[in-house]
């Protein structure tokens, strides 16, 4: 047995309608009617959680990805700046603006090569196997 259902639907909604039932060779009722069962089915709502769960699955991985480049990052940082006041001896205020020039041409060298492997999608992190960064 069938009854009638007399709805309102924004013009956008119906335009769509009528394309995609269209598109299926599907009367406008049967699309409605097939679109309204899925909706009430009880799988609909297995399929939505499913699709969500998915969906944070994934969201934790880049998460757990950016926490792992972060503390590479920092770890890196810091280990240079480490490095750097150690082995970085002093300097006589006579050579403070040689030492000063040498570095500026130094930084420059960095950003371009910086700038070379960010255009090439290249990175440090890359480099790190997964495996080494487990804890």
């Amino acid at each position: 047995m069938r009854d009638r259902l007399n709805l309102s639907l924004p013009v956008e909604m119906i335009a769509r309608i009528n394309d995609l039932a269209d598109r299926k060779r599907l009367t406008r009722s049967a699309f409605v009617e097939a679109a309204v069962d899925s909706f009430l089915s009880p799988d609909h709502v297995d399929m939505q959680e499913a699709a969500l769960t998915r969906r944070l699955d994934r969201l934790s991985r880049q998460v757990a990805r950016l926490e792992r480049d972060q503390r590479i990052t920092a770890e890196t940082v810091a280990l240079f700046v480490r490095f750097w006041l150690t082995i970085t001896p002093p300097l006589p205020p006579d050579d403070q603006a040689a030492a000063q020039a040498k570095g500026r041409e130094r930084f420059e060298g960095f950003v371009e090569t910086l700038g070379r492997r960010v255009q090439k999608s290249r990175s440090f992190l890359d480099e790190i196997p997964e495996d080494r960064t487990a804890s």
